[in-house]
């Protein structure tokens, strides 16, 4: 895997370990985001913080394996799908966050995009990368 790739698979696994963690630091950030017709907001907001601490903390330990690199990858991939229909709740209901008073506005849309980014992200690393064993 070429040296570019490298850094952003680490950077990867750096961001979901923190974010994971940061459930768990500060839930009351995240509970606002859950839309109302999901059940038990503060376990789900749980889960996909040790989800994204997992999926950090194994592509930081793991990442050198190119099979188990491709399966974290694709767990982000999925999370990250999981999770959208939270960030067009926080779009569409103008959803306040980190204690402010109200919403974002235009920025929650302009965000939007970005989480298909995130994906392509995750989806490089669920390919067969140059220096990857053939198995």
């Amino acid at each position: 895997m070429s040296l570019p790739l490298r850094l952003g698979w680490w950077l990867l696994g750096v961001a979901y370990a923190l974010a994971g963690w940061n459930h768990f630091r500060d839930p009351g950030f995240y509970l606002p985001m859950m839309p109302p017709f999901l059940p038990s907001h503060r376990e789900l907001v749980e889960l996909s913080g040790a989800a994204e601490a997992g999926l950090g903390l194994g592509a930081l330990a793991l990442g050198h394996d190119a099979r188990l690199r491709r399966a974290i990858a694709w767990g982000v991939v999925g999370l990250l799908v999981a999770i959208f229909p939270a960030n067009l709740y926080v779009a569409f209901e103008n959803v306040a966050l980190g204690g402010a008073e109200q919403g974002l506005g235009v920025w929650n849309w302009v965000r939007l995009p970005f989480q298909a980014l995130f994906v392509a992200w995750a989806w490089i690393y669920t390919r067969r990368l140059a220096g990857d064993e053939r198995r």
